[in-house]
């Protein structure tokens, strides 16, 4: 049998503001979206409400699916989605050492490139997901 892929789930929640959920990881005080492993008995939509209840705090739902990711290094496919609260109060986990609303204005300031290109993505998406690939770092061609 041929290697198996991992498929994660993150979301760019924004706010009525236009200010959108970020958060630092505990692990290598990265800045990315909330988001993890797409657990096998769950659906799409409830691994990304429980990734993001469980690293802030908040609850969110996805409007709309803006991009599908691979990280050709790992075998790993993310789906990324736009969001929007429902509820909730930002909260630390094990997993986190920070949550922030941020600017868009912010975004490659502090995220890798292949983070960024995602919240970028969900913040000018006009109907139709994008579709890349990365090595875990850089975007590929």
């Amino acid at each position: 049998m041929g290697a198996k892929h991992s498929v994660s789930v993150a979301g760019a929640v924004v706010r009525e503001d236009g200010r959108i959920l970020a958060i630092r990881r505990h692990d290598n005080g990265a800045w990315e979206a909330p988001g993890g492993v797409l657990e096998l008995d769950e659906t799409v939509e409830a691994g990304l409400a429980r990734e993001i209840r469980e690293e802030t705090g908040i609850e969110a739902e996805p409007v709309s699916l803006t991009g599908v990711y691979k990280n050709m290094k790992v075998g790993v496919v993310a789906l990324f989605f736009r969001c929007r609260q429902i509820g909730g109060v930002e909260a630390l986990s094990e997993e986190t050492t920070e949550v922030r609303w941020i600017l868009p204005s912010e975004v490659e300031a502090l995220m890798t490139p292949t983070m960024a290109v995602r919240l970028l993505d969900a913040l000018s998406y006009e109907g139709r997901p994008q579709i890349r690939t990365h090595d875990g770092v850089q975007l590929l061609a």
